[in-house]
């Protein structure tokens, strides 16, 4: 048997590898993410050790499958995720992308091959989100794969020949986890510091949704007091851009890059998803990451880590105490909490813009398969902002591929009903869909507890606690959905109910878990009720919760001390470091 992980193609084309949903399906996968229009064909070479009979099997599903008719079949539309498989240029009968809702191996037949070297080509057929996982080449025609689940995840290993122990990429002072700002900032501030820091982020880019990838602006205000030195990081990598979903290079992704590159204690490891923990009693020794491409698995040792994935990837894996959804008004005494509590949390934002070009006439595919609009329900819009959410409701991390894909549908069937049937048509005639994130934006999911779990009425009364340090500014912004008719059952925008705040010192022990011993956290997975995430969560303000995290690692690496003893018996040292803040990089003392 011979497998093939899409992700490892050697020319990926115009086809983008999609490492979302890597916890619920065991690897990442290559998109079609074309707008419309087919992407240029992916391809790559396979040894073939024998002559022979293959019969080939690809992972694949058709991702709008669930949203089908009660009772309908694939004769509701044409699924618009189909593509072919070409072995060296002459393409397998069967279209892949239209047999089944769920991942799968569909079989496409057979097909005699010489030994030696052949070519596999993934050819994409509509430019709307076809998806490959993997090929599967096997001389058996009764070879049973498993669809999910642990036997998959073996198969992968024992075929890819990382079956064995991972490879180490050596001991670090601390490892973080998660490469968007607040990991940044942490990785950094840390390094600043003299320590030796491993960034582990399982995307090419950092920033997070600062990043190209989401295109959303950095919001909040730093250097306030009573630390205005904390936040001169977060100035570094600033890229002074105050709008969401716009061109790319707005957003200074090598801006961030390079910062993270350039910093002699930092070693950043890109495309690495982190999704084993190996732990001693209730301390983590070390985590263990896949890359994204190979499957490759690496091991990084540290005496602490800093959760700064946005779910809380680490922190779950650790077993560290967490909450999803909203508390209730009675638990929490909030005012601006529900009267009873329920898993709804804040969505995720699929955004997008177009562009218009006088002279120029642009057309766009009926879309029978997207939400569908009519003259009074849809969105007369050239650009979607932060309020296209979807997921409102629905679980952050287990259903993101579905509350994704909502988003596109939503994205795509409106702006296939402007273009084609609106009385406005006319209106759109010269503009073209120019950019739709595949990678969504996303709020809240899990929220990692620790000694203080800040809340609304901490804010509201702005309660001294004695290590504020992290001064929010933003108002306590929640999300709500907003309801269109048509689509009560499931909206795909949103509304806010800001309630303004004065700024607030965020307490450090909000900063780290109360049962791992060695873990903090930074981002929108800090240990705060639901209300009270609606103001932390802004970008500027999570960085600065990792300019923070980076000081206490440093002292925690200085004495020996665990993130909860460093409130404990050196908060007053604590305050001194930050009142310096995070040294600039020639500043830098030598290594601890």
């Amino acid at each position: 048997m011979i497998l093939v992980e899409a992700e490892n193609f050697g020319d990926t084309g115009g086809w983008v590898i999609d490492q979302q949903f890597m916890d619920q399906m065991g690897s990442p996968f290559l998109l079609a993410h074309g707008l419309g229009q087919p992407v240029a064909d992916a391809t790559t070479q396979v040894d073939f050790p024998e002559a022979g009979t293959y019969h080939v099997w690809v992972r694949t599903r058709d991702w709008t499958a669930p949203w089908r008719r009660a009772g309908g079949t694939s004769a509701d539309w044409e699924a618009p995720g189909r593509f072919q498989l070409l072995l060296n240029d002459e393409p397998l009968d069967t279209e892949f992308g239209a047999e089944k809702a769920d991942w799968h191996w569909q079989y496409g037949g057979a097909r005699y091959l010489e030994k030696g070297t052949s070519q596999l080509t993934l050819r994409d057929l509509t430019g709307f989100d076809g998806r490959c996982d993997a090929i599967v080449f096997s001389t058996n025609p009764d070879e049973k794969l498993p669809d999910n689940g642990p036997e998959l995840l073996l198969l992968r290993r024992k075929l890819l020949g990382f079956d064995g122990d991972p490879t180490e990429m050596g001991n670090f002072d601390l490892v973080v986890v998660g490469g968007g700002i607040a990991g940044i900032c942490a990785a950094v501030s840390a390094a600043r510091q003299g320590l030796q820091v491993a960034l582990v982020q399982n995307r090419p880019l950092v920033g997070g949704n600062n990043s190209s990838d989401v295109r959303v602006q950095l919001g909040g205000k730093v250097n306030m007091e009573p630390y205005p030195a904390i936040g001169n990081l977060v100035n570094e990598l600033d890229p002074q851009q105050v709008q969401n979903a716009r061109p790319a290079e707005e957003y200074k992704d090598d801006l961030k890059l390079g910062l993270v590159e350039n910093e002699p204690g930092v070693q950043l490891f890109r495309n690495v998803h982190v999704n084993e923990v190996e732990k001693e009693g209730t301390r983590i020794r070390a985590v263990v990451g896949q890359h994204v491409q190979t499957g490759e698995r690496l091991r990084f040792r540290a005496p602490l880590f800093a959760d700064c994935t946005g779910d809380a990837n680490l922190g779950y894996l650790a077993g560290a105490d967490y909450r999803i959804g909203r508390e209730s008004r009675a638990e929490t005494g909030e005012t601006l909490a529900p009267e009873e509590a329920d898993t709804m949390t804040m969505g995720s934002s699929v955004m997008w813009y177009s562009v218009e070009e006088e002279g120029q006439e642009f057309g766009f595919p009926e879309t029978p398969w997207a939400l569908q609009f009519d003259d009074q329900t849809c969105q007369k819009a050239r650009k979607g902002d932060w309020d296209w959410e979807t997921g409102l409701g629905r679980h952050q991390v287990d259903e993101f591929e579905y509350i994704r894909d909502y988003g596109l549908r939503a994205v795509f069937g409106n702006w296939s009903f402007l273009k084609n049937k609106s009385v406005r048509k006319d209106d759109f005639l010269n503009r073209k869909l120019e950019w739709v994130a595949y990678v969504a934006g996303k709020r809240e999911s899990r929220r990692l507890l620790g000694d203080v779990i800040l809340q609304q009425q901490d804010i509201d009364s702005s309660r001294q606690f004695p290590d504020g340090c992290v001064t929010t500014t933003w108002s306590i912004d929640l999300h709500h959905p907003r309801i269109i008719p048509g689509f009560e059952d499931e909206p795909f925008r949103a509304r806010c109910v800001k309630t303004k705040i004065a700024p607030y010192a965020i307490p450090y022990r909000s900063l780290y878990s109360r049962n791992i011993d060695n873990l903090f956290m930074a981002g929108r997975n800090i240990s705060v009720t639901h209300v009270a995430l609606g103001t932390v969560r802004v970008m500027k303000t999570t960085g600065m919760m990792g300019e923070v995290v980076g000081l206490a690692a440093y002292l925690g690496t200085k004495y020996g001390a665990s993130p909860r003893q460093v409130y404990e018996q050196y908060l007053e040292e604590f305050k001194e470091v930050l009142r310096a803040g995070v040294p600039a990089l020639a500043e830098t003392p030598a290594k601890l």
